[in-house]
Formats: C-alpha cells, sequence, structure tokens
C-alpha cells in the first residue's frame, strides 16, 4: 500500500513509482477451464490500483466478512519505459525485470459481480490485493519461456510456463499499449496456471521463478 516501494531481489530499491497494476484474465487456457469459464477471444483486461500492492514477504491478510479468497499466482512485468502504440520490440525493450505476484480474488464477490455482468475491482481490488515479490532483471533471466511454481505448505500447487499463455508476454504488452499508455513503474501481471484455491490461516506459500527468485510468505 502507502509504504509500498518497488526492490530488485538483492534488496536495493527501484527508483521508479508504482503507477497502476494492469491484469489480465484466463491467459492459460486450463485455468478458465477449471474456473468454467469461457476463454476470451482477445485479452481479458482489469486494472488493481497502487493501493493493491504490498510486499509479499509480509503476511498474507485476508479481508473478513467477504467469503472465500483465493490466491492466483502470476508472473509478474515491470516496465521500465513509457509505452504506447508500442510494437513487440518497443515492448521488450521497455521490460526492466520479471517477479511474481499474487493476484488475490474475493471468489464468492467475484462470482457475484459476474452473474450480473459488473466489473471485478470490488473483487480484485481491495488493499492488499497484489502481494508482490522483488524483481529480477531482465537481462538475467533466460529468453524465450519462463517458468514459475507455487509451493503450500510443501506440495506444488501451481506450476506455470509462459509457453502456455494464450497471448505471450509481448502481445499481450504491446496489445495493453494499444488501449492506454504503461508508463514506468507500471506492473502487469500475465495471467495465473490451473490450481488456484482459497487462503486458511498458517498456510505457507513458497514462490519460485525459474530458480532465480524464491520467496515465502504465510496466511495470518
Amino acid at each position: 500500500m502507502a509504504d509500498y516501494q518497488h526492490h530488485w531481489k538483492d534488496g536495493n530499491p527501484i527508483h521508479l513509482p508504482l503507477g497502476k497494476i494492469v491484469c489480465i484474465g484466463r491467459n492459460y487456457a486450463e485455468h478458465a477451464r477449471e474456473l468454467n469459464n469461457p476463454i476470451p477471444d482477445e485479452p481479458l483486461l482489469f486494472i488493481k490500483p497502487a493501493t493493491s500492492a504490498v510486499h509479499i514477504t509480509r503476511p498474507i491478510t485476508p479481508p473478513q466478512g467477504f467469503g472465500a479468497v483465493h490466491f492466483e499466482t502470476e508472473l509478474a512485468v515491470l516496465i521500465g519505459q513509457p509505452l504506447s502504440h508500442a510494437s513487440e520490440t518497443e515492448a521488450a525493450g521497455a521490460i526492466l525485470g520479471y517477479g511474481l505476484a499474487l493476484d488475490l480474488t474475493l471468489r464468492d464477490v467475484q462470482s457475484k459481480l459476474k452473474d450480473k455482468g459488473h466489473p471485478w475491482e470490488r473483487a480484485k481490488a481491495f488493499d492488499g490485493a497484489c502481494p508482490l515479490s522483488p524483481f529480477v532483471d531482465a537481462n538475467d533471466l533466460p529468453q524465450g519461456h519462463l517458468t514459475f511454481s507455487l509451493d503450500i505448505n510443501g506440495e506444488r500447487q501451481q506450476t506455470g510456463d509462459t509457453r502456455d499463455m494464450l497471448v505471450p508476454i509481448l502481445p499481450l504488452i504491446t496489445h495493453i499499449s494499444h488501449h492506454f499508455t504503461l508508463l514506468p513503474g507500471d506492473v502487469v501481471l500475465t495471467g495465473t496456471p490451473a490450481g488456484v484455491g482459497p487462503l486458511t490461516s498458517g498456510q505457507r506459500l513458497s514462490l519460485e521463478l525459474e530458480n532465480a527468485l524464491f520467496v515465502e510468505t504465510t496466511v495470518a
């Protein structure tokens, strides 16, 4: 929230303001199927405000009184240059780093909103709804595809591979930039693979990105 600051994985701050957090829904077919959702014809975009961001290593405190709170593990892309109507080459040059995020979702609230055809922000934009990891310099990760995972209490819960994305990273960022400008410090969440589920008190969550980033958190 107000005290959130982007950091590199070595602990050094990234001197960029946190702007908007742009999210894509249903970017992995298996996740869409597990929630009985149709697969979209184009990227399904929504935005989390800066106030939803918290450091992922702090204990997660799910909001009370709104039903189930689900975790959705996602690859996070940190934008380092302004992008508007960008090409894929320009998008590639604007990626400063990669990290991991939890797109926390009030699932019961979201289901009611979907039934009414309403936007999802009440379910996705609450304070603390976007725990973010430190970032790894994009130049320090392999070109091509990236993999990431979530373990809960030592057991594998989610495994993501960018090769399974319906819309890959560069076309996704390009698409976003043709609808609204991305600014330095903005973060793009690229969708979650199958395996989402509810948070429960006392869970220990371990997230890993390409053997280059490892973070842990707990549920209060």
